[in-house]
């Protein structure tokens, strides 16, 4: 026991590194469950595949598509958003990396934790780091949303064309997987903001952690949204 409280990696102690492990586990854990749910309690992710293929076999007899193009469009300015969001939290905490005096002397003012410097940038650095991974997400999910829409526009205003349905299951495909990638960056957001918690203590990165990850559990898998989405599911 004396072991394990004394242990230290660097500038972090035995309990910082277990708060951090448990985060990052965390976040790794939720991200695959909601991916990969089981058969008999899908996500709101997993339903929303289904609502997006159907999206795609309703692309083929709609006329006109303007619904569609302008659903693609939104689509396209919410990763626009979130990534110009994530890449100014990214330079904000770049800045204060390089200077953590302004952190260090607040939190020795309100005796609410301490530690070296090298500590604190390592606790900052942490949300710069799902920062930049919500960032590099969102621009992907954007760039593949782009893909979604030129696939979309190839396919055959006849539903008799041979190419019609399978092409609409292309689109759908590139839009599920643009999804997907939207999905990893806001989970990297929620996480990076529960990160914050942690220059507070590792007791407080721990309880956010619980907290965010409970939070994300319950609206994939026990939210109202979810509840709506299973009446009259596409087939």
């Amino acid at each position: 026991m004396t072991y394990l409280t004394s242990f230290h990696l660097g500038p972090l102690g035995s309990a910082d590194l277990g708060a951090l492990i448990a985060l990052v586990s965390a976040w790794l854990w939720i991200g695959w469950l909601t991916e990969h749910p089981p058969k008999h309690r899908n996500s709101v992710g997993k339903l929303m595949e289904a609502y997006r293929r159907e999206w795609m076999r309703q692309l083929v007899t709609r006329q006109p598509r303007l619904f569609d193009g302008q659903m693609v469009d939104g689509l396209r300015q919410s990763t626009t958003f979130f990534a110009s969001t994530a890449l100014i939290a990214i330079g904000g905490g770049l800045a204060l990396i390089g200077n953590p005096e302004q952190i260090t002397d607040l939190a020795q003012e309100f005796a609410i934790a301490s530690g070296p410097k090298l500590l604190w940038e390592t606790r900052i650095l942490t949300a710069v780091m799902f920062g930049a991974n919500a960032f590099l997400k969102f621009v992907w999910s954007h760039r593949l949303f782009s893909y979604a829409a030129i696939v979309m526009a190839s396919v055959p205003n006849d539903a008799s064309d041979p190419l019609a349905y399978p092409r609409a299951a292309q689109a759908a495909r590139v839009n599920i997987n643009a999804a997907k990638s939207f999905n990893r960056g806001l989970r990297s957001v929620y996480f990076a903001l529960a990160s914050l918690a942690w220059l507070l203590g590792p007791e407080m990165l721990f309880a956010a952690t619980v907290f965010t990850t409970g939070m994300l559990w319950r609206r994939e898998f026990a939210s109202v949204a979810r509840r709506a989405l299973l009446d009259n599911p596409p087939k």
